[in-house]
């Protein structure tokens, strides 16, 4: 299958690569798997993978196209790179946080890993007006309550932010 945008994330694994993509699709609606490749003999030498193990799968999350790989123990995920998930309402909020809990723990400010050891951040969608509010005070009371959460509570936020 053709890729479709110009920039696709590629998420390394060891091998649960589809593990983890099935995961995913199943946690996020308007999503599948697209594709699975395997690897074969040939490269053996430089990967080491068993042939017709999987290789990649190509999937869709909420209509964003990424990309599983099983490449081995070599790299492991770490907070430098994360996945925003920007909720409109506080039950989208705690649906993400539950299902990507699954095994993996919770960080401070909406952060969380998954049982894969990637990172998510679980936000608000109205974080983004809060911060960029024309009144600084406003800003850094919604700041100031965040930075003592761990899952955000929006009605929360709201009330910190309109200083209640």
């Amino acid at each position: 299958m053709p890729v479709k945008t110009r920039i696709v994330p590629c998420l390394w694994f060891d091998t649960q690569a589809e593990e983890a993509a099935r995961f995913y699709v199943s946690v996020f609606e308007n999503s599948g798997i697209d594709a699975v490749s395997h690897y074969g003999k040939e490269g053996f030498e430089i990967h080491g993978r068993q042939e017709g193990s999987v290789m990649t799968v190509a999937f869709r999350l909420a209509g964003q196209e990424l990309t599983a790989l099983n490449g081995g123990p070599h790299f492991k995920f770490t907070e430098a790179i994360s996945l925003q998930i920007f909720c409109d309402t506080q039950s989208e909020v705690d649906h993400y946080w539950s299902r990507l809990s699954e095994g993996g723990e919770e960080g401070p400010c909406g952060w969380r890993k998954d049982r894969f050891g990637l990172s998510w951040q679980v936000v608000p969608a109205v974080m983004a007006d809060m911060m960029s509010a024309r009144d600084p005070q406003k800003s850094e009371r919604a700041m100031r309550a965040m930075l003592q959460m761990k899952k955000l509570d929006i009605a929360a936020l709201q009330r910190a932010f309109d200083g209640i």
